[in-house]
């Protein structure tokens, strides 16, 4: 494992190739459409179906910073059965669930069209490069051992 202050990784790949690595990243800078609030759930909820610890954990503290209630965060998991999420956010994680969940839901036209009901195209080609990049990510950090630095004592 290396320890780089703040994750622990069995293979460094930001090392070994680091302009993919920050393509990759980048893409959340050219995603001006999607508020951060939303950004961050949406993240969120990819990482937390994916099952990446570090990215879990990652944007959790994101989230928090970008000011989402802790109590949205807790029950993200089970936005469905919520009353806390807004219109716009659960057409957010809706269509994150579909594409992150793509080899399972073949039904991508109708959570398209419930998508665009409430996105803008413009933010919908956004939210999307989201969920692709956070997938992408995920699996690079759940492939190479990626694990959040403890800040809990055990």
């Amino acid at each position: 494992m290396i320890n780089t202050g703040e994750m622990e990784l069995g293979l460094n790949y930001f090392e070994i190739n680091a302009d993919a690595v920050n393509s990759l990243l980048s893409i959340k800078k050219q995603v001006p459409a999607i508020e951060e609030t939303l950004k961050a759930l949406v993240e969120l909820r990819v990482s937390q179906i994916n099952g990446c610890a570090y990215c879990v954990d990652l944007h959790s503290n994101e989230a928090r910073k970008a000011h989402v209630h802790q109590q949205k965060l807790d029950c993200l998991p089970v936005w469905k059965e919520s009353n806390l999420f807004s219109q716009r956010e659960c057409a957010a994680l809706s269509w994150a669930e579909s594409v992150t969940r793509i080899s399972e839901e073949r039904e991508s036209e109708g959570n398209l069209n419930l998508l665009l009901e409430t996105f803008t195209e413009k933010e919908a080609v956004d939210l999307t490069f989201i969920v692709c990049a956070m997938n992408g990510l995920n699996r690079l950090a759940i492939s190479f051992g990626d694990k959040p630095k403890s800040s809990v004592s055990k």
